[in-house]
């Protein structure tokens, strides 16, 4: 489901990076390791369009996202592509199925609430609906990050170190939910991590 093909980048003269070709196909899940500045974070980015490679290409289904404009790589993200970040960003103003909700609006100008409700549910969330993030618990917030992640039932799931500040036991939750919904959602899942814990977890494993 995602592809990737001769990857460089480059944030100045003195830092530059080349990365291994990735194949992923739906419901795999693809473990990126490596330590501090070895650009892990930065091939996340490059696979979900947030930065452009210097060259070579990367291919989300049939779409190379390198040859399209910055219009069309919005929408072709918002559709497409599920993002679960290291610290959740939500309009704390909103309740947890209002960001939820916000997620497919802003993706497809449709409210999925319905959707959003059994993806919360899914998750345990069920009882948390309807209070602000700000009154979760962290491993409750990254949950709704999933949930959020999933609304549009991506082709790629594309999760930051989604357990670094989470406990083992939550760490673990948060693993096997994300492998499980993109087996079930059909989505290949690309973690990236320096996460120990996950290291023995997932035997599919790049490492920078």
């Amino acid at each position: 489901m995602i592809h990737t093909k001769d990857i460089t980048f480059s944030y100045s003269e003195k830092v530059n990076f080349s990365f291994p070709d990735i194949r992923t196909e739906s419901g795999e899940t693809l473990l990126i390791t490596g330590g501090s500045g070895k650009g892990k974070t930065t091939l996340l980015h490059l696979l979900g369009g947030l930065l452009r490679p210097k060259s070579g290409s990367v291919s989300i289904g049939e779409t190379s996202i390198s040859n399209l404009s910055e219009k069309q790589l919005d929408q072709f993200r918002g559709k497409n592509i599920g993002l679960v970040l290291q610290q959740s960003h939500f309009v704390e103003a909103f309740s947890v199925l209002e960001n939820v909700i916000l997620a497919s609006w802003l993706a497809t100008g449709k409210k999925a609430e319905e959707k959003a409700k059994s993806l919360l549910k899914h998750l345990d969330l069920e009882d948390q609906m309807h209070k602000l993030t700000s009154q979760l618990s962290i491993g409750q917030q990254q949950r709704v990050s999933i949930a959020r992640a999933l609304i549009n039932e991506p082709k790629l799931l594309l999760a930051d170190e989604p357990t670094s500040s989470l406990d083992d036991e939550n760490a673990f939750r948060v693993a096997d939910l994300l492998s499980n919904l993109s087996k079930e959602y059909k989505a290949s899942l690309v973690i990236v991590t320096h996460d120990q814990r996950l290291k023995d977890r997932f035997s599919n494993q790049i490492s920078l």
